[in-house]
């Protein structure tokens, strides 16, 4: 049976993101100025924050490889089969979806949007050594750069947008607190205490960010010894 390495699915509609078309205009805007300024074809991002901050997906990894590839003029993102049309729905820009059929089609697919580069900027600090050669080898050994700090330095200023998420996240937050404190008693569990402030902060997410994904909302609520470690896992 004959399978496809990569294809598009572009299914649904595309979902309200955590910031406008606007600033993710301005964010792709200032990495083309990295583009142009070092005289890169193409940046190829692969880090769940440069991929998340330029193109509003946030994937789940689960072992596979995923990449935000920029150009002068396209932002696409590239992502495993394994989501189906989630990233497309959820990033601005476009998607292309690589298979697990055969191995090394997650550079098939960035191949087929960069063809005859001569030099492209990576994240140095998040490519593995195997990666990165194999990166090099199938586009037909390209100068690689390392854009990662020039990034990470746009990253730190923060736009007005930024700043009023942020906010609500504190605020969602606090909630999140105020609603453990009332359950915190001789004998309770950490876990049963944590879930209640987790249930307070995912009912405050609905109410405040319509629309949005519920992930990844964690309590760590922590007594006696297990306080010796801000992650220290919630224990029964």
């Amino acid at each position: 049976m004959k399978r496809p390495s990569f294809f598009q699915l572009n299914n649904g509609s595309k979902a309200p993101l955590p910031f406008t078309d606007h600033e993710y205009e301005n964010r792709l805007k200032s990495l083309r100025e990295i583009i142009s300024q070092n005289d890169i074809d193409a940046v190829i991002l692969t880090s769940m924050q440069n991929i998340a901050y330029y193109s509003g997906f946030l994937y789940c990894s689960f072992g596979r490889p995923y990449a935000c590839i920029i150009t002068p003029k396209r932002n696409i993102v590239v992502s495993a089969n394994i989501d189906a049309g989630q990233p497309w729905r959820r990033c601005y820009g476009e998607n292309l979806i690589y298979t697990d059929w055969e191995r090394d089609n997650y550079l098939k697919a960035i191949i087929s949007i960069l063809k005859n580069v001569k030099k492209i900027g990576i994240e140095k600090d998040h490519l593995t050594l195997e990666r990165h050669k194999k990166l090099k080898d199938a586009l037909n050994n390209p100068e690689i750069i390392d854009i990662a700090p020039l990034v990470m330095s746009k990253r730190m200023i923060k736009s007005k947008e930024e700043i009023n998420l942020i906010k609500s996240g504190a605020k969602i937050a606090d909630i999140g607190a105020e609603a453990l404190v009332k359950e915190i008693k001789v004998g309770a569990s950490e876990i049963d205490i944590a879930m209640v402030g987790r249930d307070a902060m995912e009912k405050a997410i609905v109410k405040f960010h319509p629309n949005s994904e519920l992930r990844d909302t964690w309590v760590w609520f922590q007594s006696g010894i297990n306080t010796d470690g801000a992650h220290n896992p919630v224990t029964t």
